[in-house]
């Protein structure tokens, strides 16, 4: 096993069938995340990212089956934000030394690309040394040159799973992997920084599925890959499945370090809400980003992809010092940056 590890830190690559191997073991875990570790080190210091979180609306017109805000969810208490409470939003992070803005939402109707763009254009107008990322779904190739052109400059679009039988188990016909995949070609091909990912134990996942999201990203090459452990949701087909192994996600954590040593790896509020120390031991493994949530904390228990969620009752200066205590104790420390990516 260790020379599996060994081959993957120096060929980032291995076969399917060792891919196998090592997604099915776990009593090398600890190698594992060393040499991951060590690999993000060597590029990145110790050095972790912070994103400032800005969930702006809980509106979605997908009924992702897995997903707390799906549409025909009638429990979720549905908001949006309007734009000067969006910059305030910014206001606030920036002065807790944020300098990437991350505007989450669902795909709401609402916030057309006139609205989208009126709210990037401002906050690049006020934050010429941000960087501003949105993560919004699905969109027409139009519409996201639009939202570079008004500022944007960074995009995240999980692709959820790579195989198409297995994204038609977890959403509606309406929507396809195909698409997805089309949607994350176009936002490379336009400049934007890109992120993808993945859940990690989502109902009918196989161990194959996993493979063939790695074979994904490869063919991808995105800046920034965002895992998370599944988690179910109240009021969703998937109520009464089984979470995503925190294991299992670490083991995903520190493969995606070794095959791609360049990437921006979350450590992701998943990862907190399925054990306490989860995020610290995401960082351990491989990852090198924190999103902290810059939401008006009214609003936070509202945007409930699952349940359980942590970090909904703080206000972001608290969530930043806890954020910053949690990280140094991992032996890490937050710093004031864009935090691009570094291509080695």
């Amino acid at each position: 096993m260790n020379e599996l590890i060994g081959k993957l830190q120096t060929e980032r690559n291995l076969s399917d069938s060792e891919l196998l191997t090592v997604l099915r073991t776990d009593a090398f875990d600890d190698a594992l995340s060393a040499a991951a570790d060590a690999v993000r080190r060597r590029v990145y210091g110790n050095a972790v990212f912070v994103r400032g979180l800005i969930e702006f609306t809980n509106y979605c017109k997908n009924d992702c089956y897995y997903c707390g805000i799906r549409c025909s969810s009638r429990s979720v208490q549905r908001y949006r934000l309007d734009k000067d409470t969006i910059l305030a939003c910014c206001d606030e992070g920036y002065a807790l030394g944020y300098r990437t803005f991350v505007l989450q939402g669902g795909e709401d109707p609402y916030f057309t690309d006139e609205r989208v763009c009126a709210i990037v254009s401002a906050i690049r107008e006020r934050f010429p040394d941000c960087a501003i990322t949105l993560s919004i779904g699905e969109k027409t190739r139009d519409s996201y040159r639009a939202f570079f052109d008004a500022g944007a400059n960074r995009y995240l679009l999980r692709h959820e799973t790579a195989d198409p039988a297995h994204y038609a188990a977890l959403h509606p016909a309406a929507l396809s992997a195909e698409n997805r995949k089309r949607c994350l070609f176009d936002l490379k091909e336009i400049g934007y920084q890109v992120g993808s990912g993945f859940m990690v134990g989502s109902p009918f996942q196989t161990a194959e599925n996993l493979v063939s999201d790695l074979r994904f990203l490869q063919e991808l090459d995105p800046d920034m890959i965002g895992i998370g452990p599944f988690i179910p949701a109240e009021n969703t087909p998937f109520a009464d499945k089984t979470a995503g192994s925190l294991t299992l996600t670490l083991r995903l954590l520190s493969i995606l370090r070794l095959m791609f040593p360049h990437v921006l790896l979350p450590a992701t509020t998943a990862l907190g809400t399925i054990a306490p120390d989860g995020r610290e031991r995401g960082l351990r493994a491989g990852a090198n980003v924190v999103m902290p949530n810059l939401s008006p904390a009214d609003v936070r228990e509202k945007y409930a992809l699952y349940e359980g969620k942590i970090c909904t009752g703080e206000e972001s200066a608290q969530c930043r010092a806890c954020l910053e205590t949690r990280v140094r104790a991992a032996g890490y420390e937050i710093v004031t940056d864009v935090g691009n990516v570094r291509r080695v």
